[in-house]
């Protein structure tokens, strides 16, 4: 079996976090049946947010991958606390990003590209997804970009 946890660490020289508490009255993940529903995710590092501003105006298409990798590890670190052990997803289904962008800015999919591959990457077939990409002008606390999955036990 893969182990996400040492891809993540060697491959993004990342590391799950501690699943940070939500930010109102709504949880982290709701399962239904087989699937899971996980809420959206910043990029947030040890409780702080990083990356916080536009794409195009404040960081480039590279910066906003890594944006979208961060995110989505928290992602993961939502799933890891709620399943115990994310070799229990059988398959990602569905990941939307919105990215924060400047009024000109149009490449949201190459942004959200980065957390599409971390899935790839650590999960191989099974981290392969539907996919939407949208453009905001504003996001929680100001981040570059919010990302929320449904997965598949």
């Amino acid at each position: 079996m893969l182990n996400i946890e040492e891809i993540l660490k060697v491959k993004y020289n990342l590391e799950l976090p501690a699943p940070s508490e939500p930010d109102g009255f709504y949880a982290r993940v709701i399962q239904t049946g087989n699937l899971l529903y996980v809420c959206g995710h910043t990029p947030k590092l040890h409780g702080e947010y990083v990356f916080l501003g536009k794409l195009g105006e404040d960081f480039t298409v590279d910066q906003g991958q890594e944006a979208a990798r961060i995110a989505m590890s928290n992602c993961l670190a939502a799933l890891q606390e709620y399943l115990g052990d994310l070799n229990r997803i059988k398959q990602f289904v569905q990941v939307i990003g919105y990215v924060r962008s400047a009024d000109s800015f149009t490449q949201q999919p190459l942004v959200m590209n980065g957390a599409s591959e971390l899935l790839l990457t650590c999960f191989g077939e099974r981290g392969r997804h539907t996919r939407m990409a949208l453009g905001t002008n504003q996001l929680p606390g100001g981040a570059a970009v919010e990302i929320m999955c449904v997965v598949e036990i």
